[in-house]
């Protein structure tokens, strides 16, 4: 089946076939796993956390008291890329991978068992603050390695934005089981609801995780990590080279995030404070809404990955955020109307022009680092958008709407991030169809 030369392993071509379908399934599944325990804590924020952890707070600031805790997962999330980074360019990815499932999984399985305000007062935020935080680092580290996994087995340049937009696609299906299973509890009466039925889908966390780590157990090393090996090109502290050698790299990936993450954190997260307490929605309306969105966005995401490998990850890109700014207007304007079904046609359209971004941002982003700091470059850009971007993006929603009490204030916030993002993208190098192991910058100075 395979052997080794130099120290690096030699598959046969079906072989190699094999790995590469069992990297993306596990990549996609275990992104899925890791995005259902993130996007799961989005829903119930702002559906039961103001009531059940800020009780005495006014249901605006209840509301933006939750969000607050909600926004922290996200300033954890560059911290998790930092340590992952280091540990994925030092270990390799497979294993970082499986320590990120285990980090995330058991936090979102404790949100399940933390006491609410009526039981130990203010306690209960400050522990589920804590947890957010955890649940934050275990993203950061997921994202770099799960795409990593999957690109760099891609046994050809010319397919590798649709092969490392797989893993992109476990954020709809983690959105879509996050909304199904808050859907299912939702259905127990509303008493019930905010006692104990919202804490069952945090506790089926734990069995998801088992699934995740069962399927990436199974998987080789890439064949990129195994040759940095074999060349003894790792580096003793990836995440301070990245830094020093490709800071605009770093930079420019966060900033292209701007027009991606933060409307998709306002269509998926603040729509349900926003058409629950503004608009009087039910709850289970905007649930299967949100559903049906993530439903589009399994074929979208992969279809806009390959678009990428015939076009050009920047031309595909652009384009989406073009039309991100620009749905903005047309949402807040369907949503105002107070037709069910325009509002739900909304709400289904909203994550199409994210997806044209989600789909090459993967490859976009990974290719523009060298390999042996790849993890760690790529997963700091990816991150750090989570602190302008994704974090405060529901809480400056909230608060735009509160002073000018017009939702077209929330949509050119939206178009004015993805002015930044069509910036960003524009001064990024298109690594489309090109090696992904030769050297972006100069050799490594320090290596062991």
């Amino acid at each position: 089946m395979a052997n080794t030369q130099s120290g690096s392993l030699i598959l046969s071509d079906a072989d190699q076939r094999v790995q590469l379908r069992r990297a993306v399934i596990a990549s996609t599944i275990g992104t899925a796993i890791e995005w259902y325990d993130f996007f799961l804590y989005s829903v119930v924020t702002g559906l039961v956390f103001a009531k059940l952890f800020f009780p005495k707070s006014d249901p605006l600031v209840g509301t933006l008291e939750a969000f607050a805790i909600y926004a922290v997962g996200f300033v954890a999330r560059p911290v998790g890329a930092a340590i992952f980074g280091h540990y994925g360019d030092r270990i390799g990815r497979k294993s970082t991978l499986i320590a990120t499932l285990m980090v995330m999984g058991l936090a979102t399985f404790a949100v399940a068992l933390v006491p609410t305000y009526e039981s130990i007062g203010i306690w209960g935020a400050i522990i589920l603050t804590i947890l957010r935080f955890i649940q934050g680092v275990g993203v950061g580290g997921e994202w770099g390695g799960s795409v990593l996994m999957s690109m760099e087995w891609a046994r050809s340049h010319d397919s590798r934005g649709f092969i490392a937009s797989w893993p992109q696609f476990g954020v709809p299906c983690g959105l879509f089981l996050a909304n199904l299973a808050v859907l299912s509890v939702s259905q127990i009466s509303g008493a019930d609801f905010l006692t104990w039925g919202w804490r069952i889908p945090f506790l089926l966390s734990l069995i998801l995780v088992a699934v995740g780590l069962y399927i990436r157990l199974g998987i080789l090393e890439t064949p990129v990590f195994t040759k940095l090996v074999a060349e003894n090109r790792i580096e003793r502290t990836p995440i301070l080279q990245v830094i020093r050698e490709q800071p605009k790299t770093i930079i420019l990936s966060a900033f292209a995030r701007m027009a991606e993450q933060a409307p998709f954190y306002i269509f998926t997260a603040y729509v349900f404070a926003y058409g629950v307490g503004t608009l009087k929605l039910s709850r289970d309306f905007l649930l299967v809404a949100v559903l049906v969105a993530s439903v589009v966005s399994f074929f979208s995401i992969p279809i806009c990955g390959h678009l990428s490998d015939r076009y050009g990850r920047k031309k595909v890109y652009l384009t989406g955020a073009i039309l991100t700014g620009i749905f903005g207007f047309i949402y807040f304007a369907m949503l105002g109307t107070g037709v069910w079904a325009v509002i739900f046609l909304a709400i289904v359209l909203s994550l199409v022009p994210h997806d044209i971004m989600y789909g090459p941002q993967a490859a976009l982003i990974a290719e523009s680092f060298t390999g042996r700091l790849r993890y760690s470059g790529a997963s700091l850009g990816y991150q750090l958008a989570s602190v302008i971007a994704g974090g405060p993006a529901p809480l400056i929603a909230a608060a735009l709407y509160e002073h000018y009490q017009s939702p077209y204030a929330i949509a050119l916030y939206i178009a004015a991030c993805a002015v930044l993002t069509i910036v960003a993208v524009a001064l990024m190098s298109d690594y489309t169809g090109k090696a992904i192991d030769e050297e972006r910058t100069a050799p490594a100075a320090s290596v062991v």
